[in-house]
Parts: C-alpha cells; sequence; structure tokens
C-alpha cells in the first residue's frame, strides 16, 4: 500500500510540473482550434449574407469601419494584457492577494482611461464616413454603427479580465466549447439582423449583446476554477508598476493595429471601399487561419512562461523550437492549399467577381506566414515583462509598412499586390531583429537562428510556388470537388514539408508531442 501510494505522489508531482504545463498547452491548442473552427464556420455562413444584405460599398465599408474604431482601443490602456502575462508569470506562486490585486489594478486602470477611449472613440465615429467618403445617404447609419462599436470596445475591458485570468493562470481550456458557442451565437444574430434588414446599425449592435453574454459566462468559468480569482485595492507600488507594464502594452496595441489591423483602412482611402470588399473575402481563409494559429500560440505560452519564470533557460529554447516547427509546418501546408485553391473557394463562396487574382492570394499568404511568426516571438518577449525594446523597434516596423503601403498605392497604383508588398517590406524589420530579441533572453545567437530557418523557408517557397501553378489549372465545378481536391492537397503537403523542411530530431519531437 505504502508502495502504491509513493508512485501515486510521484505521478502527481510529475503531473503537477512539466508534464501539467504540456497537457494545458495541448488542451489550451485544442479550445483555441474549436474557437477559431467557430469563427470559421460562422463567416463562411454570414459573409456571403452580409454582401448580399448590405450591398458591395456597405460591406467593405462596414469591415473598414471595425479596423477604425480599433485604432482607439489603445486609449483603453490595454489593462489586460497586463493582467495576463502577469498572472502567467507568477503562475507558480501562492500569493493570492497580489494576484487579487493584479484584477483590482486592471479594474483602476479601465476607469482611469475610460474618458479617453471615449473621446478617442467618439471621434472616430463622427469622422469615420468623411475619411471613407461615405455618401451621404449612408453617413448617418455609418456613424451609428461606429458608435455601437465603441460602445463594445468599451465592454471588452471587463468581459477580458475572467478571460485574461484563466489564460494568465494556463487554464484556457476550461472554457473550451462555450467560448464557441458564444461565436456561434454572434454569427445568429448578425444574421438575423440581416434578415430583418436592420442595416449597418444592427448588424454593429450583436457584438455588444454578444459581449453582454460572455462576460456573464465567464464570469461563472472562472470563479468556478480559479479558486483566487477576486478583487483586493491594489497598492501604491503595484499599481505604479502595472500602469508602466499597462503602458507598454498600449503601446504595443498601436503597433500591432498598424501591422495587421490597418490594411484595409488604407487600402480604402487611397484605392477604394469596394477594393476592400474584394481584399477581405480573397483574404478570409488567410485571415483565418492567421487568428487560428494565434489562438494557438496563445494557449501554450502563458506554460511557457512558467518554464521562463523558474530560470529553466534549457527547456525554454527546446519549447520556443518545438512552437517554431509546429506553427511552421502548419503555416505551410494550409497556406499551400489556400493558395491552391483560394480561387475556386472564393468564386463559389461569393462569386468570382470578388477574387483578387493568383499574385495578390500569394501574397496575403506569405504576408500571413511572416505575421503569425513575428507574433510568436513578440508574445514571447511579453513572457519577460521586458517589452520597451519590442515597442520601439516594432513603432519603427509598423511606421515603415504604412510608409511603403501608402506609396505602393499612391505613386506606383500598386493595388492589393502594393499594399502587401509594403507591409512585408515594412515588417521586415521585425522579422530579423525579434529573433535576436528572444536570443538574448534564450541564449541563442541570430545567426545560428537564421541558419535553422533556412531549410524550412527553401521548402515553404518552393511549394507556394508549385501551389500558385496548380492554382491556374484547378477548376473544379462544385464544393464537393473543391473539397476532395483540398483534402488531397493536404495529405500530399503535410508528409512532403514534414520531412523535406524538418531533420530527424525535429520530426520526432512533433512525433512525440502528437503520440503523448
Amino acid at each position: 500500500m505504502t508502495g502504491d501510494s509513493g508512485v501515486l505522489s510521484r505521478t502527481f508531482a510529475r503531473w503537477l510540473s512539466g508534464e501539467s504545463r504540456t497537457q494545458k498547452a495541448r488542451l489550451n491548442a485544442v479550445a483555441a482550434v474549436l474557437d477559431n473552427g467557430a469563427r470559421l464556420v460562422v463567416g463562411f455562413l454570414v459573409n456571403p449574407l452580409l454582401v448580399a444584405g448590405l450591398g458591395t460599398h456597405a460591406f467593405g465599408l462596414w469591415q473598414v469601419l471595425r479596423q477604425l474604431v480599433g485604432y482607439a482601443s489603445p486609449a483603453g490602456g490595454r489593462p489586460t494584457q497586463a493582467l495576463k502575462w502577469s498572472i502567467a508569470r507568477a503562475q507558480s506562486s501562492t500569493d493570492f492577494d497580489a494576484k487579487r490585486q493584479y484584477v483590482g489594478a486592471t479594474l483602476v486602470l479601465w476607469c482611469l482611461f475610460l474618458p479617453a477611449l471615449a473621446v478617442a472613440g467618439a471621434a472616430v465615429a463622427w469622422y469615420a464616413p468623411l475619411w471613407m467618403d461615405t455618401p451621404l445617404e449612408l453617413s448617418r447609419a455609418a456613424r451609428l454603427a461606429a458608435a455601437l462599436l465603441v460602445a463594445n470596445l468599451i465592454l471588452t475591458t471587463l468581459v477580458e479580465i475572467p478571460r485574461a485570468t484563466l489564460a494568465g493562470e494556463n487554464l484556457a481550456y476550461k472554457r473550451m466549447g462555450l467560448s464557441a458557442l458564444l461565436i456561434f451565437a454572434g454569427g445568429g444574430l448578425t444574421a438575423l439582423a440581416v434578415w430583418l434588414d436592420l442595416g449597418l446599425a444592427g448588424v454593429a449592435a450583436c457584438p455588444i449583446l454578444t459581449s453582454l453574454l460572455t462576460g456573464a459566462l465567464f464570469l461563472g468559468v472562472v470563479r468556478r476554477h480559479v479558486a483566487w480569482f477576486g478583487v483586493a485595492r491594489p497598492s501604491r507600488a503595484a499599481l505604479g508598476a502595472f500602469f508602466r507594464l499597462s503602458g507598454w502594452f498600449l503601446a504595443w496595441r498601436v503597433v500591432t493595429q498598424v501591422m495587421k489591423a490597418s490594411d484595409l483602412v488604407v487600402l480604402g482611402a487611397f484605392d477604394s471601399v469596394e477594393a476592400v470588399t474584394v481584399y477581405t473575402l480573397t483574404g478570409y481563409v488567410p485571415d483565418t487561419l492567421v487568428a487560428i494559429v494565434l489562438m494557438m500560440v496563445s494557449g501554450a505560452l502563458p506554460g511557457l512562461g512558467g518554464v521562463m519564470g523558474a530560470g529553466d533557460v534549457a527547456r525554454a529554447r527546446s519549447l520556443r523550437g518545438e512552437v517554431f516547427c509546429l506553427i511552421w509546418l502548419i503555416a505551410t501546408v494550409c497556406g499551400t492549399t489556400m493558395v491552391a485553391w483560394n480561387r475556386t473557394f472564393v468564386g463559389l463562396w461569393v462569386g468570382p467577381e470578388h477574387f483578387a487574382g493568383a499574385l495578390p492570394t500569394l501574397l496575403m499568404v506569405l504576408m500571413m506566414l511572416q505575421f503569425v511568426l513575428i507574433r510568436v516571438d513578440a508574445n514571447i518577449i511579453d513572457l519577460t515583462l521586458d517589452v520597451g525594446r519590442k515597442v520601439v523597434i516594432g513603432t519603427l516596423g509598423a511606421g515603415l509598412s504604412l510608409t511603403f503601403a501608402i506609396a505602393a498605392l499612391t505613386l506606383y497604383d500598386g493595388g492589393i499586390v502594393g499594399l502587401c508588398l509594403g507591409f512585408m517590406a515594412g515588417r521586415a524589420l521585425l522579422t530579423v531583429t525579434y529573433p535576436w530579441l528572444v536570443g538574448q533572453v534564450l541564449r541563442v545567437s541570430l545567426p545560428r537562428q537564421l541558419l535553422g530557418v533556412a531549410r524550412p523557408a527553401l521548402v515553404t517557397a518552393a511549394l507556394f510556388l508549385a501551389a500558385d501553378r496548380m492554382q491556374r489549372l484547378a477548376l473544379p465545378s462544385g464544393w464537393l470537388e473543391l473539397v476532395l481536391g483540398a483534402g488531397l492537397t493536404v495529405g500530399l503537403v503535410a508528409p512532403l514539408a514534414l520531412f523535406a523542411g524538418l531533420d530527424g530530431r525535429q520530426r520526432r519531437q512533433l512525433w512525440k508531442r502528437f503520440r503523448a
């Protein structure tokens, strides 16, 4: 009996350490896939309804309004990001009062930043139709829709507190299934608004209802699974530290907003709103893949934060390598399939007139891959809670991206191709410098990292070019042929990428994870 008890004790201790983190990371990744799978289905079903119900111009305007309102989000201070990563860094700590002070500091910062967020949101809501040369008959509806989106933005911080707490404690998987159902609920509300012909304002009201429901349900989840969860009055020192950290995350939000969520605004302002519709629909699948991969990374990285917090640099370096291998494999396989079949998908989904072309599709997928890899290292830097240099370099890269993209659109009339090339050129700075910053923490040199990515990069380039040639010939007549063709492509490309792009050690690591 004593021996059995000892075995159980050792097993439990092992489960509480590395094994637990690994299992939680897997479950968090599964939860992320479920959520984004739900978003993929909802977008697939709802976007054609929006195009038909709102019209090509209003649909493009709706997409631009969503991004423009996102520009006001940094005025909210980003305290939930500081909350998430502070809790992740202190996962093993039993100082529960300090964690409750983190929650209290988040609420204090939300109150402090609320006036600035309201003013910034009001400015965006009022001027957005002017920036987009919106027809007079749509201006009032556009302003009302933007105001509703701003109201939802104000709610977001409160709604995100339970979610950030779960993610920081590496328990994001506890909301598995629930968040997917909420995504379907939001999609159903949007479809209902279109069916009732409520216009832009009706569609914009749906996220508010969804946020209220999400906040109530997630609060129940975090209370059930995080025993310490609550609010404590933060000390002046704790509030000051939290404020400084939130400031850096605020600045980083501005950077990511420019890098990832300004393409529609730039295209709408310097080309046309109709071009935004074509760009959005052509890039629907690549954007969905970005969201899926980033959610998987976000779910897995709090576990890596625990390893880094414990000072196990070798283990952290190994885990980062595994994360990159997995992300590269998923992005390469899915990206190759997108390049090969996106023209057919868009044609069957919303009509061939909404397809931007073969070269824009290839560039969108490359943008997706570049951005995902940048965000992975950016999130790893967040785990160190030393994000100053990341933000400064990111600001420079974001400025270059905007400058190059606007120049390509205005000076060279580059359209969607010019937009993509401009953003990729600006992000190139981050593609090099962020791995260098991470390498300083994990003690791996930049030349060694560059040497490690050479083989996968060549394989990705070869597969993407082959897929680009293939898409010019792929003309299935229906959904069944498309699904079968895409499935066959995945089945052929996956083993080819696995064996051509990764060495034996990397394959064994991934296989070990898969078997586990």
